[in-house]
């Protein structure tokens, strides 16, 4: 292997780059992909959540063969205090349709599957192996050196996820800053899908997925989240990493705070924990997207920064797979040309620049900045709470208008806080 000069070398078998090999093997060009862990996913914990429409154009009615677990058709949005949950549930059969449709999945097992997938198409799939530094030559990236071994190629493509020390130890993008990512923690509870299907009221592969706000994240910029797989529940914090110092909780004790909590106990209860993990994951949006490409190598997926949390949302598979997809797309043209240098491969930026990542990401790069506000992790649940109170608690004592007794809470705030952060949350999305 060490004198065989590949068309393509991709390190990291994530849904980034196992999709830049897959779609790259199946245009019949000579594709190693490596991934350092036993088996494609076995370091990946994100999720999980798989918007369908990027893989639908790649491998139509993938779901049909694919190891996900439920369809979403329930969303739920809850702010929390300690002891109090204020929900909003959307369910309905659009979230179902082909083409916006969306699956829970286990990492491990969806990304073995594409990993495999790969694989079949004629790739070289080479697991448990470690990369441990890019070939440079005059300036520009030939190939990969695992421990004694060198293997070159026309072009390397990295998809080795958030903390790209690879990209980083070859001056080829800055360090990541501790704002610009967070730490995800997870645990898996197994249950029968008939129970899970009872307490959340779903039937058959239907699925759901919960979003936190509040208590959970114990006033740190963050949050909670659930899905419901077939027979398990995936349910864990993502929490910012710039101020997790500043907590009185460790995430052992906010994780234990959130299971526990009076909305999430009963769902969980007699569920056997078979998974406990954590992960960094890309937080900064567009601000944190850097070096996408240069001579002889490309950039994609978690690797690039291609994450959106908006708050009642958290995209980052579907950035993933079209980032791979369009890679390899930026390879396929400059293979034609014969000229793998960063003038050919700047095609992959303007790929990016037609599609839906770089149009979403500016869409909403305010939103972090947004979300970096103390009160909506703290003061703004702990209102909502308090006034859901005021209009449903009936203790036998005199009324009060309903406006009256909003408006004390509100006040809490201060008006102007109030307007000031509607105003910002408005021009943030």
């Amino acid at each position: 292997m060490g004198e065989e000069k590949f068309d393509a070398i991709i390190v990291g078998g994530g849904l980034a780059g196992s999709t830049a090999a897959y779609v790259l093997a199946q245009e019949g060009l000579e594709v190693l992909l490596i991934e350092r862990g036993n088996y494609g996913g076995s370091k990946n914990m994100t999720g999980g959540r798989l918007y369908a429409h990027s893989l639908e154009e790649i491998i139509p009615n993938f779901a049909e063969e694919a190891p996900v677990e439920r369809r979403v058709v329930k969303e739920r949005i809850s702010m929390m205090t300690e002891q109090d949950a204020v929900t909003m549930d959307y369910h309905s059969p659009y979230l179902a349709e082909t083409g916006s449709d969306s699956y829970v999945v286990l990492r491990g097992e969806f990304d073995r599957w594409l990993f495999n997938k790969a694989e079949e198409a004629g790739a070289i799939a080479a697991a448990g192996i470690k990369v441990d530094k890019l070939i440079m030559e005059n300036n520009r990236v030939t190939g990969v050196i695992c421990g004694d071994e060198e293997m070159k190629a026309d072009v390397v493509i990295l998809a080795d996820g958030v903390n790209s020390l690879l990209a980083e130890k070859a001056g080829l993008r800055k360090r990541v800053q501790p704002s610009q990512v967070a730490v995800g923690v997870k645990e898996i509870y197994e249950l029968p899908a008939k129970v899970i299907e009872d307490r959340f009221g779903l039937t058959g592969n239907e699925g759901a997925a919960w979003l936190f706000a509040g208590s959970p994240s114990n006033g740190l910029v963050g949050g909670g989240f659930l899905y419901t797989n077939k027979e398990s529940i995936s349910i864990g914090l993502v929490l910012g990493l710039e101020n997790i110092g500043e907590s009185d909780k460790t995430i052992e004790e906010m994780l234990i705070s959130f299971t526990n909590h009076p909305e999430i106990a009963p769902l969980i209860k007699d569920g056997k924990l078979i998974e406990r993990s954590g992960h960094v994951v890309p937080e900064a949006g567009l601000s944190m997207v850097s070096t996408l490409y240069g001579d002889g190598f490309l950039i994609c997926g978690d690797a690039a920064g291609f994450c959106l949390n908006i708050g009642y949302m958290v995209r980052g598979m579907d950035l993933a797979i079209t980032s791979g997809e369009l890679a390899a797309k930026a390879v396929l043209a400059a293979r034609e040309k014969g000229d793998f240098s960063s003038a050919s491969l700047k095609s992959y930026k303007e790929l990016l620049d037609k599609s839906f990542i770089m149009h979403d990401l500016s869409v909403y790069q305010n939103f972090p900045a947004f979300m970096d506000n103390d009160r909506i992790f703290n003061q703004y649940p702990e209102m909502v709470s308090n006034i859901m109170k005021e209009m449903f608690v009936v203790d036998g004592k005199p009324a009060v208008p309903l406006r009256k007794k909003a408006m004390k809470h509100l006040k809490t705030i201060g008006l102007m806080n109030l307007v000031k952060d509607g105003l910002k949350g408005v021009k943030s999305v």
